[in-house]
């Protein structure tokens, strides 16, 4: 089973994430992909691993190459956030593929090895602004990833202001 849960900034994506897998009587794996640069994405890391703290996660920290991500038999995977991956494998140096290509073949191969599927991405396209060019890429290439995971999911679901909205599927 796969589970997307998407939203706005600080809107309660990652606690409703962490909710769904709180029944799971399997291990759990937390695929990580925010990399430790600068002060806020430390502080953020921390905030991340206090509030799963006690909640049976082994967490695995990830910025690129998902696939190679090893998931023992019977564990769900919380990945978060789609937003970071699709940076991280966009201006990473030297590279010349596709980043949504790239992260939607990882997503397929982490489908089929966990037992459920939970990913954390942002809607980052709906204010209607326009930024500069390489702003307007990453919108579009984390737009195309987002939809292509909404196709692959079983369950979409939107976190507006801490409320789970029902896009695809059903509640969990």
């Amino acid at each position: 089973m796969m589970t997307v849960i998407t939203g706005g900034s600080k809107c309660g994506k990652s606690s409703y994430a962490e909710k769904i897998l709180d029944n799971f009587h399997g291990g759990k794996l937390y695929a990580a992909t925010m990399l430790p640069y600068g002060e806020e994405a430390l502080a953020a890391i921390e905030r991340h691993r206090k509030i799963r703290a006690g909640k049976g996660f082994e967490t695995v920290e990830k910025y690129r190459n998902i696939e190679e991500i090893i998931i023992p038999e019977g564990y769900s995977v919380l990945l978060e956030c789609m937003a970071n991956l699709c940076a991280n494998e966009m201006f990473r140096d030297g590279s010349m593929t596709d980043p949504a290509e790239k992260i939607l073949k990882g997503i397929e191969v982490l489908k089929a090895k966990a037992a459920h599927l939970v990913i954390v991405t942002n809607n980052v396209g709906c204010d209607g602004i326009t930024y500069e060019n390489g702003t307007m890429e990453y919108i579009k290439i984390l737009g195309k990833i987002n939809s292509g995971l909404a196709e692959m999911a079983d369950n979409v679901i939107e976190c507006v202001y801490g409320v789970p909205v029902l896009l695809k599927g059903k509640l969990l």
